[in-house]
């Protein structure tokens, strides 16, 4: 989520848990290290089972937004498909193999972006 401008912490699986017995820092109740990030009272934390995601609270209704408008593209590429339009004709997958045939470095998320079907922007 960097990449769109929200400073999102996100660690994935850590299987380690504690590497070493460490003094308990003055602030242990009222924050918490996790990897190189601290987080406190004033983040929100969200997890699945994948794993969690921190987000500094002052940042929430920016992600709301950015959530619902995913949502909302989402809805409308379904409603598309339902409709009998294919997601590869949505995205326009033919076109992407004829320019990734001219252009090998061309990633299929750079198409994406380029014709609007990336949810996540």
């Amino acid at each position: 989520m960097r990449a769109i401008g929200l400073p999102v912490f996100s660690l994935g699986s850590l299987p380690t848990g504690p590497l070493a017995v460490e003094e308990r820092p003055a602030d242990a109740l009222a924050s918490a290290r996790m990897g190189e990030w601290v987080v406190d009272s004033g983040d929100v934390v969200f997890g699945d089972d994948d794993g969690v995601v921190f987000v500094p609270g002052r940042h929430i209704e920016d992600l709301l937004l950015l959530a619902e408008g995913i949502r909302d593209k989402e809805r409308r590429q379904a409603e598309r498909t339902r409709g009998g339009e294919t997601l590869r004709s949505q995205l326009g997958f033919a076109t992407f193999l004829a320019n990734r045939a001219e252009n090998p470095e061309l990633s299929f998320r750079e198409h994406i972006r380029r014709v609007g079907g990336a949810v996540e922007e």
